[in-house]
Order: C-alpha cells, then sequence, then structure tokens
C-alpha cells in the first residue's frame, strides 16, 4: 500500500511541476516513478556488494521488509533532488509570450 501512495504522490508531482512550466506531463511523472525504484535498486546492489564482499555486515537480505525500508529514504532523497534539479532549469529558461496583437502595422525597427 505504500509503494502505490509513493508512486502517485511522487507522479502527482512530476506532473504538477511539468503542467507549470509547460513541459510533457505525463513523462515527467513517469520519469519521477522511474527514478525512485532506480535509485533504491543502485542502492541495494551497491549495499549488498558491500555487505558480501567489504564490511560482512550480516544482512538478512530474505527479509524483504528491511531491505526496502532501506532504500525508501535513498529513492525519496533522489527524487528530491531531480524534482529541485528540473524546477531550477525550468525557471531558468522560461520563455516570456509577448502580445503581438499590440504590435500589428508597426515597422519592425521601432521596437
Amino acid at each position: 500500500m505504500l509503494g502505490l501512495l509513493l508512486i502517485y504522490f511522487i507522479g502527482k508531482r512530476f506532473y504538477d511541476l511539468s503542467v507549470e512550466f509547460n513541459q510533457n506531463k505525463w513523462l515527467f511523472a513517469i520519469l519521477g516513478v522511474i527514478v525512485y525504484y532506480a535509485a533504491g535498486f543502485i542502492f541495494g546492489i551497491i549495499v549488498a556488494i558491500l555487505d558480501v564482499y567489504v564490511f560482512d555486515w550480516g544482512i538478512d537480505w530474505e527479509n524483504s521488509f528491511g531491505v526496502n525500508l532501506l532504500g525508501l529514504p535513498v529513492g525519496l532523497l533522489t527524487v528530491w533532488g531531480l524534482y529541485i534539479l528540473l524546477q531550477n532549469k525550468w525557471k531558468k529558461s522560461v520563455v516570456l509570450i509577448k502580445d503581438e496583437i499590440n504590435d500589428i502595422g508597426r515597422n519592425i525597427d521601432d521596437n
């Protein structure tokens, strides 16, 4: 159930952000969810490699709930970082729409 709520809220935040900056809505909503799961997966791989080959922490890998809880904060922090990155990038590249109706009949050089 927690996973479904996370998918909804992550997708909704990215969807709203892309609507605000006139970007592709569904692409960024899905990208946010994919980044969340990819970050958790990569973190799990790194922890597994460190557990087996370097530190021998003795993590119980059959306990899927515990392993999922390890990836939760990493995935959320990664999604938050991507959100801030996209928001800052899109704020810098906002295109101002000029009202050209008032310019009908003027010379181009008069601007």
